[in-house]
């Protein structure tokens, strides 16, 4: 049975840590895997990193769409939930202190709102890629 997962990142979107999540709750069963970027007004770079996000994830073997929405991350979460019926939710955010979403409870919000486990992911994309994993 294909079990479905909702991810929920903006800026983060580009994390090695989101990534080899998603990767590893792709593979372990086989998910269906939604990516909403929540945008507002900077819809452009949000269509830009969520499509080199499912660029990324198709190249790694997972199957994923994905979706810019409404920038407010609960609103979009909400919209999305009418259409599409995850067994989990992802959350990426900035880490404390840089974080809007957290500043605001969003995850708090979200696990308050939802039945689904939600799963706060900490990303930093000024940690992405080699110099990363080599500190």
């Amino acid at each position: 049975m294909t079990r479905q997962i909702l991810v929920v990142a903006n800026e983060t979107v580009e994390s090695d840590v989101l990534h080899e999540t998603i990767y590893f709750l792709a593979h372990n069963p086989p998910r269906e895997v939604l990516v909403v970027a929540p945008a507002g007004d900077r819809r452009g770079g949000a269509e830009l990193r969520l499509r080199r996000c499912l660029d990324r994830l198709e190249d790694a073997g997972i199957d994923a769409r994905g979706w810019v929405g409404d920038g407010d991350p609960l609103q979009a979460l909400e919209e999305v939930m009418r259409v599409f019926a995850p067994d989990e939710i992802v959350i990426a955010t900035h880490p404390p202190g840089r974080s809007t979403w957290l500043a605001r409870g969003l995850v708090a919000r979200v696990r308050a709102r939802y039945a689904q486990p939600v799963l706060h992911l900490v990303a930093d994309p000024q940690l992405a890629g080699p110099a990363r994993r080599a500190a």
